[in-house]
């Protein structure tokens, strides 16, 4: 199965990356179709997040982004396996950083840089773009697949443009191996922890949320500044990223208060456009 698996997602890989852009998403609109109404997929874990999270929302709204959800999120798995083959100047057109400049300061001083994002609009080509714009060292955190094949081909070809793909699991000590290291380092930091206890708390869309300690526990230990990286869709296939800072000191501000401006700022970017969203998580999935 381990062999069976591998060699499909390799034959799947090459096959949509022989396939013009434009015929991907003609793919898309059907495979969002079957996602939706045969398969289902997390339907009521969808529903249960936008009812809750827009509680004042009627049934027509609620119908229109659900449609366009799944149209996401079939783009976004198209789009993570187009990546496998994608090139260097289809990369530079279609994912660009508008401001990156904003982090030079920090670099050139010396000092390394946690930019945090979310599940939304296109992460997957997250790792892949920043190198081709930008002369530093970038790290991105991803947590490994159980099939060492598989795993081993994502993680060879995601870093193939120059970032470094690290363990979640090793996300300490390769803090600590590039302490004080003109260093950049992708966190992606929506999701649901595992931990209770070690979590922060901040309100987001309306309710008590937990979010990962690890993004604010490294900023605080190193000093390191944090920015928030916006990604948006400005059509299909085209994403931009919007740089802004969320903490430049950290260690002059109270525990939690990182966590709690990352929090508005993702909020801040899902109420633009709902549906870009990873709603299929089970994001709330802990309470206090």
């Amino acid at each position: 199965m381990s062999l069976f698996s591998y060699y499909s997602l390799y034959l799947f890989s090459k096959l949509v990356g022989s396939i013009p852009f434009r015929a991907v998403y003609v793919i898309s609109d059907f495979f969002s179709i079957i996602l939706r109404k045969i398969i289902g997929y997390r339907n009521k874990v969808i529903l249960e997040n936008l009812e809750k999270s827009f509680p004042e929302m009627d049934a027509e709204d609620m119908r229109k982004i659900t449609a366009k959800f799944y149209r996401n999120l079939s783009d976004v798995i198209l789009e993570g396996i187009k990546a496998f083959t994608i090139n260097k100047k289809q990369v530079q057109a279609r994912y660009r950083i508008l401001n990156p400049e904003l982090i030079y300061p920090y670099l050139e001083a010396g000092r390394g840089v946690i930019c945090v994002t979310g599940h939304y609009g296109n992460w997957e080509w997250g790792a892949l773009s920043p190198p081709l714009q930008m002369p530093w060292k970038f790290v991105a955190f991803y947590k490994p697949l159980k099939n060492p094949r598989l795993d081993r081909f994502v993680r060879t070809n995601r870093s193939r443009f120059g970032t470094y793909l690290s363990p979640i699991r090793e996300t300490t000590k390769t803090f600590e191996d590039n302490k004080n290291k003109p260093v950049v380092y992708l966190m992606a930091a929506d999701q649901s922890p595992s931990n209770r206890e070690m979590a922060y708390w901040a309100d987001f869309l309306g309710r008590d949320t937990a979010f990962l300690h690890g993004p604010e526990k490294h900023a605080r230990i190193n000093n390191y500044p944090v920015v928030f990286a916006a990604i948006r869709r400005i059509k299909r296939g085209y994403y931009e990223l919007d740089l802004s800072i969320i903490a430049e000191d950290p260690s002059l501000l109270p525990d939690g208060e990182i966590t709690r401006r990352y929090a508005g700022k993702m909020e801040s970017l899902i109420m633009e456009e709902p549906a870009n969203w990873l709603w299929s998580h089970k994001r709330w999935k802990l309470t206090r």
